[in-house]
């Protein structure tokens, strides 16, 4: 909330919180790791400022709760690009990947203005840098263009990269990072959280090239190992050799095919061509700070004033229910 107010008074271009990104979490149900969605929290408070809010989502699991939480409005479109389909666990049981939401017809509540206001890229097994890069410039360019946000949400979950224990992608650390420059590149407030990530060093790496990416600077591909409180989590062949960008790729088999990206990518353009342009947005007056403090604080006496009559309501009720008993009323 605060990295929001940071944009929303205009004191920032760009807000970073990177324990943030918790985009499982539903209304009124934990999931996944997340015990509340402050994603949701956060553009529902964009929305006071700012016309339209695109929600991208480049974590390895579908951003279920963001987009269940919009599913109904054309003012906030979510983006989500994950893994997605049937996996084999080690007893050769298969399942979904979790959450097992995020088909590619899961499109908003067609019974809403939100309909096909949610895209969902779902992404089999193994991607690779260029191709993931490629999905993600074309899907992302067009939305861009058709829905043209006031504000951005991205959420950069570092379990799509390769190694991860959980995720199931080959991406690199600088292709992770690809991702938020061409984003950055829209010039819109950019609200950047983090998300998962299981193998720890990688999303360290990740989160430290992608706060250089967006404060314009340069980092040198030697990690000052001397200056790290558990230098062994960094050093050796097994973790990275020192390196912030050690390679990533090849840690699972590759299953997609060029027919079937370029499958989805089409099927999201028949999405963003069907909603054509950006919608109308009613946007009402705000009263200043201390005029909603006011308010606010004559809703709460009130409310408190409801509590107190219905508390002496049920406890007359209760007493008279005690006829002649201690308490009854005289």
């Amino acid at each position: 909330m605060e990295a929001t107010r940071c944009l929303t008074n205009r004191q920032s271009d760009i807000a970073i919180n990177w324990s943030g990104g918790l985009h499982h979490a539903h209304k009124a149900e934990a999931s996944g790791f997340c015990y509340i969605n402050d994603i949701v929290l956060a553009i529902l408070e964009m929305l006071r400022f700012f016309s339209r809010v695109l929600y991208i989502d480049i974590d390895v699991h579908h951003g279920d709760g963001v987009e269940e939480a919009f599913n109904s409005s054309d003012r906030v479109m979510t983006v989500s690009l994950h893994r997605f389909g049937a996996v084999q666990d080690a007893n050769a049981n298969g399942h979904y990947f979790f959450p097992g939401t995020g088909a590619l017809t899961d499109n908003g509540n067609p019974a809403s203005p939100g309909h096909h206001f949610a895209l969902n890229v779902p992404i089999p097994s193994g991607i690779t840098d260029d191709e993931y890069l490629s999905v993600f410039k074309r899907v992302i360019g067009r939305t861009l263009e058709t829905f043209r946000p006031a504000a951005i949400v991205l959420q950069c979950g570092a379990d799509s990269l390769g190694g991860d224990r959980l995720g199931q992608f080959n991406l690199n650390i600088k292709a992770h990072g690809e991702c938020l420059s061409f984003v950055k590149a829209a010039g819109v407030p950019l609200l950047i959280l983090g998300g998962g990530g299981y193998t720890a060093r990688n999303v360290a790496r990740a989160w430290c090239h992608e706060t250089a990416l967006a404060v314009d600077a340069k980092l040198s591909d030697a990690l000052p190992v001397h200056l790290l409180p558990r230098a062994q989590a960094f050093t050796g062949k097994g973790h990275g050799d020192s390196k912030l960008y050690p390679d990533l790729k090849g840690f699972h088999p590759n299953d997609c095919t060029r027919k079937d990206l370029d499958n989805i990518v089409q099927w999201c353009f028949e999405e963003l061509r069907i909603i054509n342009h950006a919608p109308s947005t009613n946007m009402e007056y705000l009263p200043p700070p201390q005029e909603q403090d006011r308010i606010r604080r004559k809703v709460d006496e009130e409310w408190e004033r409801e509590r107190e009559t219905e508390r002496s309501e049920t406890g007359r009720k209760r007493r008279e229910r005690n006829t002649g008993g201690r308490g009854e009323l005289r």
